[in-house]
């Protein structure tokens, strides 16, 4: 049996201060309107394509956790994903664009909102109001793959130097093409699979979205966590789960391999001694959050991410006076009911 010693637990919590960014993560870092984002990796391999990524928590969860910190006007190109990519809003405002030119529309989300992008589509995001912003992602499976561009990224980086092996691996030629030598490098898609890679109606996008005003704390039956002064509320919920959770209000046409929740803590507010059967993944939006085992206790505070040991038991606590409210992400899409202590 393994004892989550406070160190070893600590190992486990990647707080915002000190997450470390990437600058050259893909192939549109050198491209202008892109230059100044910021990529993080903090749980899993994530799609990085550079080799100077730091993975801040290796172990396979079942999907990945990422970020991108962006400054206003900054752009993240058009690509499209072979797994689920999930946005999380930590701060800022942001417009998603959609298709492989922008032409098909786009979606704004703030503060506190999700949205879920459909697999086998064209999306990029770019940052829209003052200041510098700061979106969580999460990525479906352990292994997410590669990013697929837009032509039109591979042409733009081109002419500032980068190209992409075979395999996903950024090259910088800037210094001179030597560096291609014995390397095959990743074609541009052709037209063909750029029409697979459709855009659904915005319509239909918009079952993509819930804002943070929209969520709702699960009223039938209620969350097993749900007590004085805390509630859970779905976010993401592919199909019915054995914790009580229907389908919705993001449940996709897509595999997640995961639910999102956000759970709420009133001041005061506790969450008994509790277990559970799989990967259990915080990330803090607002307030403080204490985090509690028989062998110690980790205050989370905004921004910071934690995970949780599968079957460890653990208590939740809000001391602060204003409340902490977390995304949760529980590794798969039919979580078990928890198993309290007593």
């Amino acid at each position: 049996m393994t004892l989550w010693t406070q160190e070893a637990m600590n190992a486990r919590l990647v707080r915002y201060a000190d997450l470390i960014p990437c600058r050259t993560a893909f192939i549109d870092t050198k491209t202008p309107g892109s230059t100044e984002k910021e990529n993080f990796t903090i749980i899993g391999a994530g799609v990085s394509e550079s080799a100077d990524q730091h993975v801040h928590i290796t172990e396979k969860h079942g999907f990945n956790i990422g970020a991108a910190r962006q400054p206003f006007g900054c752009v993240n190109s058009q690509h499209s994903h072979d797994t689920a990519e999930v946005f999380m809003v930590h701060s800022g405002r942001w417009r998603l664009l959609f298709g492989p030119n922008c032409e098909d529309g786009s979606l704004e989300i703030g503060p506190g909102d999700v949205c879920s992008v459909p697999i086998h589509m064209f999306r990029g995001f770019e940052k829209v109001d003052d200041g510098v912003g700061m979106l969580f992602t999460v990525l479906g499976e352990d292994d997410p793959g590669k990013v697929t561009w837009a032509p039109a990224v591979f042409e733009a980086a081109a002419g500032h130097g980068l190209k992409l092996a075979k395999g996903g691996m950024l090259i910088d030629t800037s210094d001179g093409d030597y560096q291609l030598k014995q390397v095959e490098l990743e074609e541009v898609i052709d037209p063909e699979t750029v029409a697979k890679l459709k855009t659904p109606p915005l319509d239909k996008l918009l079952e993509c979205v819930a804002t943070y005003e929209r969520v709702r704390a699960n009223p039938n039956p209620r969350s097993p966590l749900a007590a004085e002064g805390v509630e859970e509320a779905a976010i993401i919920t592919p199909r019915p789960t054995r914790d009580g959770f229907e389908p919705g209000p993001i449940s996709g046409w897509w595999p997640h391999g995961c639910n999102l929740r956000l759970l709420t803590l009133q001041t005061g507010a506790y969450v008994p001694m509790h277990s559970r059967q799989e990967a259990e993944v915080l990330i803090l939006q607002e307030g403080t959050l204490e985090v509690s085992w028989a062998d110690g206790a980790i205050v989370m505070g905004a921004g910071d991410t934690l995970t949780v040991p599968v079957g460890l038991p653990h208590a939740f606590r809000n001391t602060a006076s204003v409340p902490a409210i977390a995304f949760v992400a529980r590794g798969t899409e039919d979580p078990a009911p928890p198993v309290f202590l007593g």
